[in-house]
């Protein structure tokens, strides 16, 4: 997917007082009321709440979330009911969000003020990415997406039980009204599926209707005679679901994770968040004793020229890890969300800096430039380099943060310590893990393998280009090192006076597998430390203590996150993408994290959870191929096709 700078809304006050946007010439709901038209057409449209009753999960999709007026009216028949479903998720689109001041400013509805002043304070950066709201305790979730429908629609992985199509009319804004767009639609629509529009035009109906919908028109309010009414019931088989991407959704059941690090207590966590029960099994009796254990660790975004998949993939990590990394701070994780300083001396000037920023539009709320007497000031400390600030960084705890994911599943997760796993196998549907002596540990319908090297040893060793690297840090008592105000990066990073020591590094040494720490390293650690704040750091190395451990990475530099692949059958499709590699069923990994660990956690064991649960995927579906573990296998396969003759299919001459 390209990304595209968000433009903001333009809203005024119509001649009668209702919001109206000079972009599209239209009014964004009609005199009749926005929650009257929320309740009659797009509830009462779909039988909600009634569809929902007993549910586990019931999942809304939206083509226009303007102010938010239908998923407020959404959220409060939700609450009100009595036999609400377990979990509600809403996905939508918006080409132009307003700014949290004029989403705030519109809302006139007094008995939804409350809900409305929760989704202002969430109110995401207007990045073009895929945000995740969370509400009543995460039993409400909004997946916002802000950018073009058309961009944004195919790029959904969800099944959809109630479409609520809006938009400003058809004749002012055709795009949200394609045939195209509507077949889109019908891939993400479960069996049964509803969808309700108040437009009743002739174009809207036939396309509907050409994507497998079945159309009826129903009496309309506020004017209006008639709205369109639909169910889904293609008269064609659809096609398989690719096996790249998550089944239908399943019933809340139990699975096993193998690895007590962030990645596995955060899969713990996410897993939680759908319902299910998770056994974390680990040869420690505490959990992140290893790649997790430094004291303290950093976690920020990114800004780069070229906004390919990695660059979009930290960004969606970081705007998910923030209000994790808030709320873990506020229940008592030693940390802080405070901002963090990258250090930019290749990019040559605050100016080449900005132009980046405006190219991808990154709004300030996510990044700002700043020049080296911006920075100092911000670091408390004389810089010589202009520097990104990112608002939603910080530093934390990566053992702490472990902890808190675990206490956050509360019963739903259970911890078993002090056991080794020597091997894991299939039998009747269920996953065993085994020990030495080949005893079962435990077994249940789902396994996720979140245990760093171990992963490719219990898999047998697939052909996955990854590899540890060695990373040593440095730990000094804090009056001996001038320290920052926040977290400052760059060729290494030093951590903030308020995280109680001086802790800064660190090594990068590729299939270095010394476990000791090195003097030589708390040397180069000092060096990079001395650039970094431009200043002699006058500490002996043999006097410091350090840690060592290893980030598992992949040439890449994007993690390995979804279904494992089953490299003994063929692909369902094309063989040169990983939707269409056949997988291992109920086998996932989430693994080779790199030097993002912390940042990278609550995404990729969401991700995770949408895998086995069948849950909205928090990605968009590029994303979710870029970190597919049948990537590898697909990039083989492209080259070797590459060597074909494509009129001969036969190889070329060398």
């Amino acid at each position: 997917m390209k990304t595209a700078p968000i433009v903001p809304a333009r809203i005024e006050p119509s001649a009668e007082g209702l919001p109206y946007s000079p972009t599209f010439a239209d009014v964004y709901h009609p005199r009749a009321g926005a929650m009257e038209q929320a309740r009659h057409v797009f509830l009462a449209g779909n039988r909600l709440p009634g569809r929902w009753a007993g549910c586990d999960d019931f999942v809304i999709a939206e083509t226009g979330f303007g102010l938010g007026n239908n998923f407020l009216a959404t959220w409060a028949a939700w609450r009100a009911d009595p036999q609400r479903c377990a979990r509600l998720d809403f996905v939508s689109v918006e080409l132009h969000p307003p700014t949290r001041a004029e989403l705030a400013a519109w809302q006139r509805d007094a008995a939804l003020a409350p809900l409305a002043a929760e989704l202002a304070a969430q109110w995401p950066a207007l990045t073009h990415n895929l945000h995740r709201l969370s509400f009543d305790d995460g039993r409400v979730r909004l997946h916002l997406a802000f950018g073009d429908v058309a961009c944004w629609v195919p790029e959904w992985v969800a099944g959809v039980d109630a479409f609520f199509l809006d938009g400003f009319a058809p004749a002012r804004n055709p795009q949200m009204w394609d045939p195209r767009l509507f077949k889109a639609i019908a891939r993400l629509a479960r069996p049964g599926a509803t969808a309700t529009t108040w437009s009743a035009a002739h174009s809207v109906r036939d396309g509907l209707q050409a994507a497998g919908f079945t159309v009826n028109k129903a009496p309309g309010q506020g004017g209006k005679r008639d709205i369109t009414v639909a169910r889904f019931e293609p008269a064609a088989t659809r096609r398989a679901t690719p096996p790249g991407r998550p089944r239908a959704r399943s019933r809340p059941s139990r699975a096993i994770v193998v690895g007590g690090g962030l990645a596995g207590c955060a899969c713990a966590w996410a897993m939680a968040e759908q319902g299910w029960r998770t056994t974390i099994i680990d040869r420690h009796d505490e959990p992140a004793l290893e790649g997790s254990g430094n004291p303290a660790g950093l976690f920020h975004g990114v800004a780069m020229r070229h906004d390919g998949p990695h660059a979009r993939w930290l960004r969606a990590a970081a705007l998910a890890f923030e209000p994790v990394a808030r709320a873990a701070v506020s229940n008592g994780v030693p940390g802080a969300v405070d901002g963090l300083l990258r250090l930019e001396p290749q990019v040559g000037s605050v100016d080449a800096m900005q132009e980046i920023i405006a190219r991808v539009g990154l709004p300030a709320q996510y990044v700002q430039a700043l020049t080296a007497a911006q920075a100092s000031q911000r670091a408390g400390l004389p810089l010589v380099h202009p520097a990104w600030f990112y608002p939603g960084g910080g530093w934390i705890s990566p053992r702490s943060l472990a902890a808190w994911y675990l206490r956050s599943a509360g019963t739903l997760a259970s911890w078993r310590g002090c056991r080794q796993v020597a091997a894991v196998d299939r039998v009747d549907g269920e996953w065993r893990v085994l020990d030495a002596q080949g005893r079962v540990i435990d077994s249940a319908p789902v396994l996720v393998l979140a245990c760093a090297d171990d992963t490719s040893r219990l898999l047998g060793g697939p052909d996955w280009p990854i590899e540890p690297v060695r990373g040593q840090i440095s730990i000094a008592d804090p009056g001996r090192i001038a320290l920052p105000s926040v977290a400052l990066a760059g060729a290494g990073y030093v951590l903030p006076a308020a995280a109680g020591a001086a802790i800064f590094g660190a090594t990068a040494q590729p299939g270095d597998r010394d476990a000791a720490v090195r003097i030589e390293d708390h040397c180069l650690n000092l060096d990079r430390l001395a650039q970094l704040t431009a200043s002699r750091i006058d500490v002996d190395a043999a006097s410091l203590s350090g840690r060592v451990g290893w980030r598992w990475t992949a040439v890449d530099r994007l993690p390995v996150i979804g279904a494992v692949p089953d490299g003994g059958l063929p692909a369902v499709g094309s063989a040169d993408q990983p939707r269409f590699m056949p997988r291992q069923p109920g086998l996932f990994v989430f693994t080779a994290l790199g030097s993002r660990g912390i940042g990278v956690s609550a995404l990729g064991a969401r991700l995770v959870a949408a895998w086995v649960s069948g849950a909205p995927s928090p990605v968009e579906a590029s994303l979710m191929d870029a970190v597919d573990p049948a990537r590898f296998a697909a990039r083989d396969q492209r080259r070797a096709s590459r060597t074909l003759n494509p009129l001969r299919g036969s190889a070329v001459p060398g």
